[in-house]
């Protein structure tokens, strides 16, 4: 007998395909659906990963350009009358929120009077921060997500392990025969879910740790220009005084 033989009797009369596409069609149906969450919490996080990018990308570049038009030296009132009724961006709708409530406030004489300006100093101020506390709650969406996927992933993809493993265990028991050949396949359709967690949450984690960063750092730029704004309007009240 020619070795070719000896092969195909040691594998039981044929090979079993360990590709991955082999490995998810022979899989049991609760590791299919297994395999199946996690492609799709896969996918849809880099979905998230590269938006979130882009968009913070877009946003920088607009604050930048808005930063050079406010400290251009340019009469705010201009700046609000080009900008005011579409902001392009978090920092230009805080700016927009601070002199629409100033407009008002203005229309209305209440800048005059000592307890009318702190009074009116006051509501600028709140108006900043929920505005800005609304445009990073907007920015920040699905953030969530990435969090729940990096955490739950590996063991959702563990689960499948574990139910693949009990299949190959029966499978054993049922032929009586320990030869890899049995074994072999049933242990790697289940790894193959544990891997698929990984890749699932691995990008998620590393993807989530860094857009947190970024986005405490954009909202600091946006509170650092809203103080410094308020600082402007109290100056002006002052003048008017």
């Amino acid at each position: 007998m020619d070795s070719n033989a000896i092969d195909t009797v040691a594998l039981g009369g044929g090979a079993h395909d360990l590709s991955i596409l082999g490995l998810f069609l022979s899989a049991d149906i609760i590791v299919k659906a297994v395999m199946l969450i996690l492609l799709c919490a896969s996918f849809w996080s880099w979905a998230i990963i590269f938006d979130k990018l882009m968009r913070l990308r877009r946003l920088r570049a607009e604050a930048g350009s808005f930063e050079e038009s406010f400290w251009s030296g340019g009469s705010l009132d201009d700046l609000y009358d080009r900008i005011g009724g579409r902001p392009a961006d978090p920092m230009s709708a805080i700016f927009a929120s601070a002199m629409r409530e100033w407009r008002r406030s203005a229309a209305k004489g209440l800048t005059g009077a000592a307890n009318l300006r702190a009074s009116l100093q006051d509501r600028i101020e709140r108006v900043m921060q929920v505005t800005l506390g609304r445009e990073m709650e907007r920015l920040e969406r699905f953030m969530a997500y990435l969090a729940t996927v990096g955490s739950t992933a590996p063991f959702v993809g563990l689960f499948g392990t574990v139910w693949g493993i009990m299949n190959s265990f029966q499978s054993i028991a049922a032929s009586k025969n320990t030869s890899l050949s049995v074994v072999a396949p049933g242990i790697a359709e289940a790894l193959f879910a544990t891997a698929l967690g990984l890749v699932a949450a691995i990008p998620a984690v590393v993807a989530y740790n860094k857009l947190s960063t970024d986005f405490g750092r954009y909202a600091g730029r946006l509170e650092a220009f809203a103080s410094e704004f308020s600082a402007i309007l109290s100056r002006q009240l002052d003048e008017k005084a």
